[in-house]
């Protein structure tokens, strides 16, 4: 058996405090904002036709050089392209504003992120059915 002291031994000295500033810096991988704002514009669009697919981001980011670690501190900036699948018809204008700015908002608040653009593509539109259409084969 071992014998274990109780004794904590002399004091150590406290390191010194180091300033906000040169504390070091928080960087947050593209993979991980570019889920966020895939999330973010699955919530601006809600339900989505059954064939269409759930929105993809790709995000570039610029991390800041020596960001500060204070709350609501920016880490960052991103620059994001979403593509996207719509019903059809709709405004689609107004759906990509929608997802431009739930985008935006959702990087900004998480991450704590600028958002310098969130370019929306729409990739295919889906034909909704009109209520009291005919559901079948048109000619």
């Amino acid at each position: 058996m071992t014998a274990v002291s109780t004794e904590t031994g002399p004091a150590r000295p406290r390191p010194a405090q180091v300033p906000p500033g040169e504390r070091g810096a928080l960087r947050i991988a593209d993979r991980v904002v570019a889920k966020i704002a895939s999330r973010a514009a699955r919530e601006a669009l809600g339900p989505l036709p059954e064939t269409a697919s759930a929105p993809h981001a790709v995000v570039v980011v610029h991390p800041h050089p020596r960001a500060g670690s204070g709350r609501g501190s920016l880490v960052g900036t991103a620059r994001v392209r979403v593509q996207v699948e719509l019903a059809h018809p709709v405004d689609i204008g107004a759906r990509c504003a929608a997802v431009r700015r739930q985008v935006s908002e959702r990087v900004s608040e998480l991450v704590s992120m600028e958002v310098l653009e969130v370019a929306v593509r729409v990739e295919r539109l889906h034909l909704a059915p009109l209520p009291g259409a005919h559901h079948g084969r048109t000619r």
